[in-house]
């Protein structure tokens, strides 16, 4: 699947999808978040888990130039092009 067209399904068909064919990379706590990375088909996904509402607020890819990068980093070995 492609990045838009993983996009563009709704946040329901993304966390079906994710269930089926990603792999939890680690998790982190950001905010009133927990926050779960992903890898799916070579690609970074995070799910933003509100513990409080019991439920998952967004489901998108990695932002690369995220503040949250350096959490990650702190816990896995990024690739080389992801590293800090």
């Amino acid at each position: 699947m492609t990045k838009d067209r993983f996009l563009a399904l709704t946040l329901a068909e993304r966390a079906k999808w994710l269930y089926f064919n990603g792999q939890l990379v680690t998790s982190i706590r950001y905010y009133r978040h927990k926050v779960n990375l992903y890898m799916l088909d070579k690609v970074y996904v995070e799910v933003f888990y509100n513990h409080r509402q019991d439920k998952v607020d967004q489901i998108e890819l990695l932002d690369i130039s995220s503040k949250r990068m350096n959490f990650y980093a702190d816990q896995i070995k990024l690739p080389g092009d992801l590293a800090l």
